[in-house]
């Protein structure tokens, strides 16, 4: 994606990202999938943004060109955010959700689980099975040679829109973006009009 993808509006973004592949090479593997579950945060009128409080040592990524990956630990695991709008704004989307595709052994080891639905169905562990940590945090999603974000499939007729999951800050704001009825969406069944079984299909060739 180029850099112009992320600088928009954080809400634009976070719907368009939904079907869109999310990689990063790990140890000479490509680790993700499809992105299938999102949450924007707004530069203003959010005190659930990291960005609220100002720009400090822990947030600075959030305020770097759009398409900077924002890492924050949290619960002794990491959460991974791209940036958007442009330099200095301090706004992001949260990667809430993964369909797996690319080296899901790998990332069932890192995640030591099993059950598939278990690997990247939130976003700690999105962050646990994929190697994603603070020393992503400030990468450059459009140059990096070890991340890759790029479209996918098209799911408009298929996004749902909600509050977002777990804060207690503008819990009002509609804000979360998921494809309805694909199984590794993380949250309730009963939010979903289809059933929780749908995948969004064949892999792409990662290698550039």
């Amino acid at each position: 994606m180029p850099r112009s993808f992320f600088r928009r509006d954080p809400a634009v973004v976070a719907r368009e990202l939904l079907g869109c592949a999310m990689l990063h090479c790990l140890d000479g593997e490509w680790l993700g999938g499809w992105i299938v579950e999102t949450e924007a945060y707004l530069a203003e009128g959010d005190p659930a943004c990291h960005a609220a409080r100002g720009r400090g040592r822990s947030n600075a990524s959030m305020f770097e060109p759009a398409g900077t990956l924002y890492v924050y630990p949290i619960h002794a695991k990491h959460c991974v955010n791209l940036v958007t709008e442009n330099v200095g704004v301090g706004s992001a989307v949260l990667i809430r959700a993964i369909e797996p595709v690319w080296g899901i052994d790998a990332m069932m080891r890192n995640r030591n689980v099993s059950d598939l639905r278990r690997v990247t169905s939130g976003p700690g562990m999105i962050c646990s099975a994929m190697g994603i940590d603070r020393s992503s945090d400030a990468m450059d999603v459009t140059h990096a040679d070890d991340w890759l974000v790029t479209g996918g499939h098209q799911v408009a007729d298929r996004v749902t829109q909600t509050p977002r999951i777990g804060v207690s800050q503008a819990a009002d704001l509609r804000l979360r973006f998921f494809v309805d009825g694909n199984r590794f969406v993380s949250g309730l069944a009963r939010e979903h009009t289809r059933p929780r079984r749908d995948v969004l299909g064949p892999d792409l060739n990662p290698s550039r």
